[in-house]
């Protein structure tokens, strides 16, 4: 796949359209693997970006899939992405919501948050997962904001086709896309 291509190169200055290309840090959780983009030794942070996880594609047999137990997150927001799958987010502030392939989840930590990633209502079948997920610094002076939880379904994120090409913009703008 395209989007697999840009990340797994190692570390190279190009001197072209790209500045740098980072090779990820594979992690093996069993029978699921994660790609950490950033942080990385050539690079920190890109904006407000600190972390960067790619995460499967991965096939879990009937019965079994993600299961993060709760863990705590404080001053930054995560931005979960799924091209498939369902994972089921469940926080401190009694919010319980799934998420599904082309949904995204806007986890605000600010002063503290805990939560946890499972998965999904397919657990009756064999089930796949493929997604990522970035973890944004706040502002020093919202670090200690209030922590809050925003999802957008699929059918409310703006997408165009370019040249044969799905652009869908999960944050920000492009091409006249909010």
């Amino acid at each position: 796949m395209s989007y697999q291509t840009a990340i797994e190169p190692t570390c190279t200055s190009t001197g072209g359209a790209f500045e740098l290309i980072i090779k990820p840090h594979e992690k093996d959780l069993g029978d699921f693997k994660v790609r950490r983009v950033l942080p990385a030794i050539e690079r920190r942070m890109v904006g407000p970006f600190v972390f960067f996880d790619h995460m499967g594609p991965a096939e879990f047999p009937p019965g079994e899939g993600i299961q993060v137990r709760p863990h705590p997150h404080i001053g930054l927001s995560t931005v979960t992405y799924l091209f498939e799958g369902e994972i089921l987010h469940r926080d401190s502030l009694g919010f319980v919501q799934p998420i599904q392939a082309g949904a995204i989840n806007l986890m605000t930590a600010g002063r503290g948050i805990v939560h946890s990633e499972r998965a999904g209502e397919d657990l009756h079948k064999t089930s796949r997962l493929h997604g990522i997920q970035s973890w944004m610094a706040l502002p020093a002076n919202q670090e200690e904001c209030d922590p809050g939880f925003v999802h957008y379904p699929a059918d409310e994120l703006a997408a165009l086709e370019i040249d044969g090409v799905t652009v869908r913009v999960i944050m920000g703008e492009a091409y006249g896309l909010v």
